[in-house]
């Protein structure tokens, strides 16, 4: 059967990929490992750019590198959504006897992306654009449209978790996902590109961290 996969790239990052030494994930080989009996239809791969920041200034040159890897995979898109950077004010956790209670900080917020998977998700269900629907995520906020996509349209839908099994999402589970998968390390090493990968523009090498 058909398998769209939808995968929440900055939710994959912080759940299992961050910490580890797993980084240059092949999507491609991750997904035929991890649903080895499906035929993989197409990848979505949800994202936004980073900026540079002190003192790491040479982040986003990788992560430009880690998206050109994954645009050589055949049927994956990247879908980018963007940063919002502003000035604050916030509450202390612990302000002093006399001190100020608040206080200014710059932050950032990435805008866009569990948007765009959701409507990728919905609009794909309602074009019958594949037999089943798997998301990569544990984000609570696309409740919504795995519960349309499931009950309201009658798909199948899977759930793959990247997040360690006691933080699973409860609201996405309660979407009575047609099945569920946990990624563990010794999946993400099987999945892991080539140190070099020629695309049509040239040679792709990993980063040296």
């Amino acid at each position: 059967m058909l398998t769209n996969v939808y995968v929440d790239g900055f939710n994959l990052y912080y759940g299992c990929l961050k910490d580890s030494p797993y980084k240059w994930l092949d999507l491609n080989a991750l997904c035929h490992q991890l649903l080895p009996r499906h035929e993989i239809h197409r990848i979505r791969y949800f994202t936004a750019k980073i900026s540079a920041r002190l003192p790491d200034l040479q982040s986003p040159i990788r992560q430009e590198t880690y998206l050109r890897a994954l645009e050589t995979l055949p049927g994956l898109t990247v879908h980018l959504g963007h940063f919002l950077t502003g000035v604050t004010r916030m509450r202390l956790v612990t302000p002093s006897l006399n001190g100020p209670k608040t206080v200014e900080v710059i932050k950032t917020e990435e805008k866009g992306s569990d948007v765009n998977l959701a409507t990728y998700l919905v609009a794909d269900a309602f074009r019958h654009d594949a037999d089943i629907y798997v998301l990569i995520s544990n984000d609570s906020d696309l409740f919504a449209p795995m519960r349309l996509v499931r009950h309201e349209l009658d798909f199948r839908v899977g759930l793959i978790n990247p997040h360690l099994a006691k933080k699973r999402s409860r609201a996405l589970l309660s979407c009575e996902p047609t099945f569920f998968k946990q990624i563990r390390p010794n999946t993400l090493a099987k999945c892991q590109f080539p140190d070099q990968i020629v695309s049509n523009s040239g040679v792709i090498t990993r980063p040296i961290t």
